[in-house]
């Protein structure tokens, strides 16, 4: 029962970020020196996961190529004497075992996840939205990892979210709202509801883009009827999921931020870049010296 693969969903247009991703993907986009879909595979990798398969679109070879070997980059790095930054590269390509599968149409994040069955196969599976970063101390998916081995099923990340943004996010409908963990915020799901208004959410408890599915899953997506865009809804296979199974959801420990929206994009970039040794103070410095944050006006003297 031990996780061993994870599926990451990275084939959408990013529209909401163009022009910037009319010729690379959004997963590529940078924050602070990184891309965002390399945050997403260090975290699977630190929860024990060893073969990440990447859902794309017509165009992978940005995504590829960055965790392939660069034997030219390589050798430059190595004759220049810079020991750190040959580190770093070549910890890239070593991260995990990563294969590709093509997504030909955008038909939605179910199908998305449905045409990984078959490198998969029969065992439990990490999914990871590309969309959501979660900075905290244990990594997201491995605080999940444990949670499974516990109960077994399907577990669902999900955040208290109050309010209309409620309306964002499918929400699941616990059971009870009395933890069945004396240690962890667990709760055994009734149902789910995708976007429900304010007034109609069944619970406070919004689902966030991180997830451990059983193999049957790919069973109810193969039955999911598409929904009035054509597309294959996640939340619609593990509604016919919960006919035959328990599902959890797992509230976790953590800051999540929203990096499929320019807001959210920001918020992670300033505070991943404060967080970090070599940037953390002189950034700070930086803000602190911005009209905003200072009364002070610059005077010229003699």
């Amino acid at each position: 029962m031990r996780i061993r693969k994870a599926v990451i969903p990275a084939a959408g247009l990013g529209t909401r970020f163009l022009p910037a991703t009319k010729a690379q993907p959004k997963e590529m986009l940078s924050l602070v020196d990184k891309p965002v879909i390399q945050y997403v595979v260090e975290e699977a990798v630190s929860a024990g996961i060893d073969h990440i398969i990447i859902v794309v679109g017509q165009d992978k070879k940005t995504i590829e190529d960055h965790f392939n070997i660069s034997h030219e980059l390589e050798k430059t790095l190595k004759t220049r004497g810079k020991k750190e930054l040959l580190h770093q590269i070549q910890k890239i390509s070593n991260l995990a075992k990563i294969s590709y599968v093509q997504q030909k149409e955008a038909l939605g994040l179910g199908h998305a996840i449905l045409v990984a069955k078959d490198l998969i196969g029969e065992e439990p599976f990490a999914v990871l939205l590309g969309d959501d970063l979660i900075d905290s101390s244990v990594p997201c998916t491995l605080q999940m990892v444990e949670v499974f081995k516990k109960f077994k099923s399907s577990i669902l990340a999900t955040q208290v979210v109050e309010g209309p943004d409620i309306s964002r996010y499918g929400v699941i409908e616990p059971k009870s709202f009395d933890s069945l963990d004396k240690t962890e915020h667990v709760f055994e799901v009734s149902d789910l509801v995708e976007k429900p208004s304010f007034t109609n959410a069944p619970s406070n408890l919004a689902i966030i883009g991180r997830y451990i599915l059983t193999e049957e899953i790919f069973d109810t997506l193969t039955t999911a009827k598409p929904d009035a865009n054509g597309e294959i809804q996640l939340t619609q296979g593990l509604r016919l999921l919960l006919e035959k199974q328990a599902i959890h959801a797992y509230c976790f420990k953590g800051k999540r931020f929203d990096a499929g929206d320019k807001l959210g994009f920001l918020k992670a970039t300033v505070e991943l870049a404060l967080k970090r040794n070599d940037l953390g103070e002189d950034f700070l410095n930086y803000l602190k010296k911005l009209p905003l944050f200072s009364n002070k006006s610059t005077q010229i003297r003699g």
